[in-house]
């Protein structure tokens, strides 16, 4: 895959064409590093820890990439523990060079292993494939950003990539719900008392129905008990295994109910039982959740059909009552987020406060002691930065 060519400064060019440096070096004669390298400037033992580290890659955002989040960071003044896992969150272990980014995408697991944001085994991840002509990287709550710079070459086999947006890191799952706009499955997990065990889960892969999929059935959901709910919310979960887009393959897997899930693709489409995959790889605070187009059904045994244009539905005699059943209560989806520069140039701004401790309210896992991404609303803000009209995109 040959990129198209990128204009950059004469000084990091001057950099690669001299082969390895320090990293420090790079940050220095790269203007459009400028502000990146103030920042860590804070923290001597990361920039200490990444100048000696071997085989990284820093996806490193670029002046106009801070200048569009400066609302958020402001909000971070106060939190350096958060500052610094955001800092860790664009680096990835292993070297990868342009040449060997591909349209799959590869998921690297990064530097951010700590407990408050993440529970993925290894490091939390971030997403990196071509889209064009140009590599973009992926981040929590569907964050986007193009690399504009690429391989420039440091000490120790490892390599900077300069990006135009702050990566996001990925929030809980209830979080990522609401601002995805998958409102019935964020209702649904409060109802039944699941919301605090999956947050707090380690390694997991959710298969999310839309809020539509909810409304579909809404007359089978209408006589559900809490534990029944449950059961076949349950089973849209593995346990143990983040199984990324590049693994769904025709196989059959254990639910965390212990009942199989079928997974097959046909034609490129990937299904979950009948239920077709409409979004992959949203990454959440201990894992990944595929979005699909019906709820699922541990009973049914329909098969993926190819040629409907219509979600099939699993629960015979359901019907739309025109109510969806879990939304009471929730606060809105919001689709506008702070972030890239493409974004601001659009007109979006920043989520106000209220809002984002509206939505670490609602989790029930916002206070509690165990699990991963326990935020607060300031770090909440830290992680919008990739996210403007996430919900829109599902």
């Amino acid at each position: 895959m040959q990129f198209k060519a990128l204009t950059f400064a004469a000084s990091a060019a001057l950099v690669a064409a001299q082969g390895p440096v320090a990293l420090t070096d790079a940050l220095t004669n790269t203007p459009e590093l400028s502000q990146l390298n103030q920042i860590l400037g804070g923290f001597p033992d990361l920039v200490s820890l990444l100048g000696n580290a071997s085989n990284i890659t820093i996806f490193a955002p670029n002046n106009q990439a801070f200048e569009a989040a400066s609302s958020a960071l402001e909000a971070l003044q106060a939190t350096p523990d958060a500052i610094s896992a955001l800092l860790t969150y664009h680096v990835a272990n292993g070297s990868l060079m342009s040449a060997g980014i591909s349209e799959t995408p590869t998921f690297l697991p990064t530097l951010l292993a700590n407990e408050t944001y993440t529970n993925v085994t290894g490091g939390q991840v971030v997403g990196v494939r071509t889209e064009g002509e140009n590599a973009v990287v992926t981040s929590g709550l569907g964050g986007t950003a193009n690399v504009t710079t690429t391989d420039i070459a440091i000490n120790n086999g490892s390599t900077v990539h300069i990006i135009d947006s702050v990566l996001a890191i990925p929030q809980n799952l209830y979080m990522t719900a609401v601002m995805a706009n998958l409102t019935a499955l964020a209702g649904a997990l409060n109802a039944t008392n699941l919301t605090e065990p999956l947050n707090a889960a380690s390694d997991i892969t959710v298969f999310a129905p839309t809020t539509a999929a909810f409304e579909d059935i809404s007359s089978a959901l209408a006589n559900l008990t809490a534990e029944d709910a449950a059961g076949i919310l349950g089973y849209h979960v593995i346990n143990g295994t983040v199984a990324y887009s590049s693994l769904l393959g025709n196989v059959s897997v254990p639910s965390s109910t212990g009942q199989d899930l079928n997974i097959t693709v046909i034609d490129g489409a990937v299904f979950v039982n009948a239920a077709r995959v409409i979004a992959t790889d949203v990454l959440v605070a201990n894992g990944v959740v595929h979005v699909i187009d019906a709820v699922l059904n541990p009973n049914s045994t329909l098969t993926p059909d190819p040629a409907s244009e219509s979600p099939v539905v699993q629960f015979q005699g359901a019907t739309d009552e025109g109510e969806v059943a879990y939304t009471s209560g929730l606060p809105a989806a919001t689709t506008a987020f702070v972030t890239t520069t493409a974004n601001v140039a659009e007109g979006y701004t920043a989520i106000p406060t209220e809002d984002l401790n509206s939505l670490t309210e609602g989790a029930a896992s916002g206070t509690s002691s165990a699990g991963a991404a326990k935020m607060t609303g300031a770090v909440a803000a830290a992680v919008l930065f990739g996210a403007a009209g996430f919900a829109a995109q599902l």
